[in-house]
């Protein structure tokens, strides 16, 4: 009787070593059995100082005020980012209750890599080492702020991050440096702010 309980208490002990054996290994192989602290990769996040997601964007920002562009500050660039774009654009226009386009408010590309933002009202001279532009649906350069004809409208501040610096494309509409980044998006991150006239 002895020698077989002994025998069953032999065998438990092999069976919980060897879950202890392959608990190690999977632990050791995930990393929970290192002291070093594992980076935490942040997804890329774009946001304004200015207004919230998916809240109100304050007058001066738009048509009814001095028409400047808001503060933009971004986090959690992939490594291997070359180059950032911004695109602001409204798909409301001209009535959020039947849209029938969506209109182009400000194009920015070859934004460095490692710049972290821009600053409210940034002028051209102003904008990051290497920026270059693209044309609104004003057919110009530059930040043109909203103004709605009717209803309150939605205004996507789109950040992309590139594997490689573009070529000058001469101020390029949205749908041509869209088809020059084809491909070459690492990661992608937007900001919606909201206005509507009184």
């Amino acid at each position: 009787m002895k020698t077989r309980s002994r025998r069953i208490h032999w065998v438990w002990a092999a069976i919980l070593a060897i879950v202890l054996i392959c608990i190690s290994v999977v632990a050791a192989n995930t990393g929970l059995l290192t002291d070093e602290k594992e980076k935490i990769v942040m997804p890329m996040t774009i946001t304004s100082p200015s207004f919230m997601h998916d809240r109100v964007i304050p007058a001066r920002h738009t048509c009814d005020g001095v028409n400047t562009s808001p503060s933009l500050t971004w986090t959690g660039v992939p490594a291997g980012a070359k180059s950032l774009a911004l695109v602001v654009d409204d798909p409301d226009a001209p009535d959020p209750a039947a849209p029938k386009m969506t209109w182009i408010h400000w194009v920015l590309y070859n934004i460095p890599f490692n710049a972290s933002g821009l600053k409210e009202g940034i002028a051209v001279k102003d904008l990051p080492a290497g920026t270059l532009q693209g044309i609104n649906d004003w057919n110009r350069t530059g930040y043109g702020g909203p103004c709605p004809p009717v209803g309150k409208h939605r205004y996507f501040f789109k950040l992309y991050a590139l594997d490689i610096m573009l070529p000058d494309l001469k101020h390029p509409a949205k749908a041509d440096l869209e088809r020059a980044m084809q491909g070459h998006v690492l990661a992608q991150s937007e900001l919606i702010g909201l206005y509507q006239r009184q």
